[in-house]
């Protein structure tokens, strides 16, 4: 997949360093592809937080843990990252609204749209996320024939 179907819009006249739009366009693609769950993990720090609804991760190993969990009644995935809203020029904290449909393995598709909030840091020489928190609104949801 090319990372440019990832790209989300931004504020006009905000600054946001270019390095953080390009993770966010890597990480959705890792978020939906299978079977990379190692790829995906390294998207966090050591003692990140992901808050995924009502589910909460803490370090790698649970992040690890919860990544393979959503790929358990899923078979494709492809979110729509639509915008991204930095906290303030040249901030590590943003707002994310998008959609996100996918298949299910035992037949049909579905989607809804998600909030998240993210704070970014650079270690090792990439970007990371030291929190995730992604909102679903379930109530939203739609079972597609």
């Amino acid at each position: 997949m090319a990372s440019s179907s990832y790209a989300s819009e931004y504020p006009p006249g905000v600054q946001f360093d270019p390095e953080f739009k390009k993770f966010f366009e890597d990480f959705y693609a890792v978020s939906d592809t299978p079977d990379i769950h190692d790829e995906y993990v390294k998207n966090f720090t050591d003692g990140a937080t992901l808050v995924m609804a009502s589910k909460k991760a803490v370090g790698k190993e649970e992040i690890l843990q919860m990544r393979k969990g959503l790929w358990e009644r899923v078979s494709v995935r492809k979110h729509y990252p639509l915008k991204i809203f930095p906290a303030g020029n040249n901030s590590d904290e943003v707002m994310l609204y998008g959609t996100v449909d996918y298949g299910l393995k035992a037949g049909g598709e579905a989607g809804l749209d998600w909030a998240a909030r993210a704070h970014l840091v650079k270690e090792d020489g990439r970007v990371k996320m030291d929190y995730y928190q992604v909102y679903l609104d379930t109530g939203a949801q739609q079972q597609k024939k």
